[in-house]
């Protein structure tokens, strides 16, 4: 082959992996979202999708398998690590929020505007009960084969524990209610420190990792009364969809009516965690004037600056 027929070659080449490129670019166009608001709520879906998913699975792992495969240890660290890898994948784009309390106590807190928590909260609960139905069916000839082909809330063979939670035998509503306050109230309060940048924030690409050892250790110290939910879309979600799917209305009435618990509870929990980090640390900072000035008294600072303008 000569060198004018080997160039001529290259370029006919050329010229299709542009046009392929091409098309490929338009293809992307075509379904990329253009609404800032629509790509946040979608990326809230996915994020809670994939929490349920990873979640979820990690305890049918566990209960399934007759706890051969780690228990409850292995159904808490898979759930922590759950939080991490749903937080790598949306945290650029809506924050990963992925729990109606946390994108609540960023309302309460001024850090998200009000006008997009009803996308987000619906996004986490679609979200919620789109990754349990993916449980359910990758998981459903063991559940059948686990529970006699009866899907029960309570008993032996019980399986609706592994999509919701539901409390101890011991547990009292007002002290579920007190266990999920609290746990969700120092949630916020490690978040808000993670990301405090006039604090210890973490560095940059390492916050999901963080979270998700919070999560972790939440899991180990606070996790034996009601499986530490704080999270009503995790929670709910997936007991509307295990009362659609089989086990009946009893995921509502169990435990003494125990649903409204990690709903309610991690919401009020999460704006008194906010609160107390606000009012405990994020509220003493120096003000940037402070760092720049520290011998100069803000009043004196305001008017050798009103006076530079004047």
């Amino acid at each position: 082959m000569s060198e004018a027929d080997a160039t001529k070659g290259n370029r006919r080449s050329s010229k299709y992996s542009t046009l392929d490129m091409k098309e490929k670019s338009s293809c992307l166009e075509r379904i990329a979202l253009r609404n800032s608001l629509a790509k946040e709520t979608l990326s809230e879906f996915f994020g809670t999708c994939l929490l349920v998913t990873f979640a979820c699975c990690s305890i049918a792992t566990a209960v399934l398998n007759y706890g051969s495969s780690a228990g409850i240890l292995g159904a808490t660290v898979g759930g922590s690590l759950a939080v991490t890898m749903a937080v790598y994948a949306t945290g650029g784009v809506s924050g990963g929020h992925i729990n109606p309390a946390v994108s609540f106590a960023m309302c309460m807190t001024g850090k998200l505007p009000w006008v997009k928590l009803p996308f987000y909260v619906s996004a986490q609960f679609l979200g919620a009960i789109t990754g349990s139905a993916a449980v359910f069916g990758v998981y459903y000839d063991a559940l059948m084969k686990y529970s006699g082909g009866v899907l029960t809330v309570t008993g032996q063979n019980a399986t609706a524990h592994i999509f919701a939670t539901y409390p101890s035998p011991y547990l009292s509503t007002l002290n579920g209610l007190v266990d999920q306050i609290m746990s969700t109230a120092l949630l916020l309060i490690l978040i808000f420190a993670m990301f405090d940048k006039k604090n210890m924030p973490v560095p940059s690409g390492l916050e999901p990792i963080a979270i998700g050892l919070l999560i972790l250790t939440l899991g180990l110290s606070l996790g034996s009364n009601c499986g530490g939910a704080m999270n009503p879309a995790r929670d709910l979600g997936p007991r509307i969809f295990t009362s659609l799917a089989g086990w009946g209305s009893e995921v509502f009435t169990a435990g003494n009516g125990f649903w409204w618990i990690p709903v309610v509870g991690p919401m009020c929990g999460a704006v008194i965690g906010s609160y107390i980090y606000i009012l405990c640390i994020e509220a003493h900072h120096k003000k940037d004037v402070d760092i720049l000035h520290p011998n100069l008294d803000i009043e004196q600072f305001e008017k050798h600056e009103l006076a530079s303008m004047a």
